[in-house]
């Protein structure tokens, strides 16, 4: 059986438009806030019985089209010799950053070694719902990346790593390039461990000039996301202007944020598969305003490849009577 989910991201008209969320297994679900209590958060990610508990909580709330496995843009950093831990309140804190373009080439640990709870976690949840729904893979962007490890956290508007690729804009491209290779290889060895669907989240990447995306970061989607095993997905904020340049990505599927109007973007996009695109804030409506809402995007999106899901990730306070709004309005369509 093929799932609806990797049916829609072929670009198949499919009876019903499948639905997940990015950031769906967080902490917006209570149960997930009682077992992160006895765990840091690297422990959570790292420990595949734990990870695999937190993955399937909001497969038993919404059942939805897709579970997307619990883990962090940033497990990617291991093999490149980045350490890093997450602080409440303040976020990633990348404990050896890149200091100046001499950091720029790195290491390079074996991805299945440094990784491994990562392919068991994968592993465990085709065992117990693989059959059932698709499951997601995902990893970070090279220059989402990048940022993270130049600035050594979070950065108001990316300047730590805007103001490195204007000094030193050969260590930018190699530094990215780092990213790239271990990238790549990442999302294989997700495919590889029973990944139906893999998302290349370069979420900052959108704050780049157009002409600085075109150089340093479109060939290197192109080059991750050839020729995958699997279908993908790529996700960039902030393009709405520059669908063109997603669409070149070579992505099955075009992740729209919810600046983007979705028809219009059907339009420009043609047959090109798309995910999305509900604003996250909605969610905090009534259930009623959810469901009108939900159906709005699903019209403009039309019947053939496409995935429904938010522009963005679910906030951590949205009610779970929304969320299942969301998931239930998508299973109630029948076409």
């Amino acid at each position: 059986m093929t799932h609806l989910l990797v049916r829609a991201a072929r670009g198949e008209r499919t009876e019903r438009p499948p639905v997940w969320l990015m950031r769906q297994a967080g902490r917006h679900i209570p149960e997930y806030r009682e077992i992160r209590a006895d765990y840091t958060f690297r422990e959570a990610i790292e420990t595949p019985e734990v990870a695999e508990r937190i993955t399937l909580l909001p497969w038993d709330l919404y059942e939805p089209d897709g579970v997307v496995m619990f883990s962090d843009i940033l497990t990617v950093l291991e093999p490149l010799g980045f350490d890093y831990h997450i602080e409440s309140g303040v976020g990633p804190v990348v404990e050896n950053p890149v200091d100046g373009p001499g950091d720029a080439e790195r290491p390079r640990g074996d991805v299945a070694t440094d990784l491994e709870f990562v392919g068991a976690l994968l592993d465990r949840l085709v065992d117990r719902v693989g059959s059932e729904t698709a499951v997601i893979g995902f990893a970070g962007g090279p220059f989402t990346l990048a940022s993270y490890v130049v600035a050594g956290g979070s950065s108001r508007n990316h300047g730590p790593v805007r103001r490195f690729r204007a000094r030193h804009p050969e260590a930018f491209r190699t530094l990215l390039g780092e990213f790239a290779d271990v990238v790549r290889e990442y999302l294989e060895y997700q495919a590889a461990h029973g990944a139906d669907v893999v998302q290349l989240f370069d979420t900052y990447a959108g704050v780049l000039s157009p002409a600085d995306y075109r150089e340093f970061v479109l060939p290197l989607h192109r080059e991750i996301l050839s020729d995958l095993s699997v279908p993908s997905i790529v996700f960039v904020r902030n393009m709405g202007g520059r669908l063109d340049s997603l669409q070149a990505t070579g992505a099955d599927v075009v992740s729209l944020d919810w600046t983007v109007d979705m028809a219009a973007a059907r339009a420009e996009l043609g047959d090109q598969p798309v995910q999305g695109n509900l604003d996250p804030q909605y969610l905090f409506g009534s259930p009623e305003f959810v469901r009108e809402e939900t159906k709005k995007v699903v019209d403009a999106a039309g019947p053939a490849g496409h995935i429904l899901n938010l522009g963005h990730g679910v906030n951590r306070d949205t009610p779970v009577e929304s969320v299942k709004a969301f998931v239930e309005t998508a299973k109630s369509i029948s076409r």
